[in-house]
């Protein structure tokens, strides 16, 4: 039996940032060679119930309804000549829809704000909702016109230190490194891996580290109060050291290879990823889930790349 295709979904309402979310979706379904599933959910068929008959017997919401979907499929069809394209009209809230949808797909594309949510928001309900909880990658179409349509020619992945490999041999990359290196290779780019580290000081000594996600907080007891020359060189090598480990076993035999910059930096994790994002088509960072836990899953780092970067942000969930 050959392998199951599990399609690209992506949510739209008739916002504007839903098509800007429904061009993405179709782009990667488009270079991965898979059908693109568009679905909009509405309460009205769970409350009202199906209605059949003609267009002129059925309510106004539903009207609504096919024509976002149909406009959609139409839009997604334009934009790539020969895709497949399914639509799909739930009835149910778009949060539970698209993780519902997600538990077959390929990746999930949601725009950064829905239709009637405040202008002042960040990153609408739905998106963050999708990207904490979903079991495959979320896509969050934000940033500036520039890096979404694709013109930087570069994926950034975010390395933790939770992903060095425990063995000395060679591993496979992590699925956001994995997701990251694909999408780069797809589109004919380069990947910039960026891990950030910081000195603590001593006021930090007996903390948790409180940017997990990214991070590496080392305390050093020094007499004067600073992180010596040699510390700090301890902690710029190790950086690097991760990079090379974590992305020795990238490059998968049999494919183009890809280009790959390895950037350690001293600093916040927070910072280095918003300054990365300014010149990335793409930023990909990981997302811990824990098996039982069912409330938001993302850390201080992720929902401040979710909320602020400058393109759009793909979390890979990591089991």
């Amino acid at each position: 039996m050959g392998t199951v295709e599990l399609p690209v979904v992506v949510g739209v309402d008739g916002s504007d940032a839903a098509s800007d979310a429904l061009d993405w979706a179709a782009e990667l379904a488009g270079r991965r060679g898979l059908p693109l599933r568009v679905v909009h959910a509405s309460l009205w068929e769970r409350y009202e119930g199906y209605v059949a008959g003609t267009a002129a017997d059925r309510p106004a919401e539903r009207l609504h309804s096919e024509a976002v979907l149909a406009t959609a499929a139409e839009r997604a069809g334009r934009r790539v000549p020969a895709l497949k394209v399914m639509t799909d009209l739930a009835a149910d809230d778009a949060v539970t829809a698209l993780l519902r949808a997600g538990q077959s797909a390929e990746a999930l594309v949601v725009g950064s704000r829905g239709r009637g949510e405040f202008a002042s928001l960040l990153l609408g309900s739905v998106g963050l909702g999708i990207a904490a909880r979903a079991q495959c990658p979320v896509v969050v179409v934000r940033g500036r016109p520039e890096n979404v349509h694709g013109g930087m020619n570069r994926v950034v992945v975010g390395i933790a230190e939770r992903e060095r490999p425990s063995e000395r041999e060679p591993a496979p990359p992590s699925p956001a490194v994995a997701f990251a290196l694909r999408e780069a290779r797809l589109r004919g780019g380069e990947l910039e891996a960026v891990h950030a580290w910081r000195c603590a000081g001593p006021e930090d000594h007996g903390t948790r580290e409180s940017h997990g996600a990214h991070e590496n907080h080392r305390a050093h007891e020094n007499h004067g109060g600073h992180e010596s020359h040699g510390a700090r060189q301890d902690h710029a090598r190790r950086a690097a050291e991760l990079l090379d480990e974590t992305l020795g076993g990238a490059t998968a035999a049999g494919l183009p290879p890809v280009p790959v910059a390895h950037r350690p930096v001293e600093g916040s994790a927070r910072k280095a990823l918003l300054v990365a994002s300014a010149h990335a088509d793409l930023l990909v960072v990981g997302a811990r889930r824990r098996q039982g836990h069912f409330g938001m899953q993302l850390g201080l780092v992720n929902h401040a790349v979710l909320h602020h970067a400058k393109c759009p942000v793909a979390v890979v969930p990591v089991s």
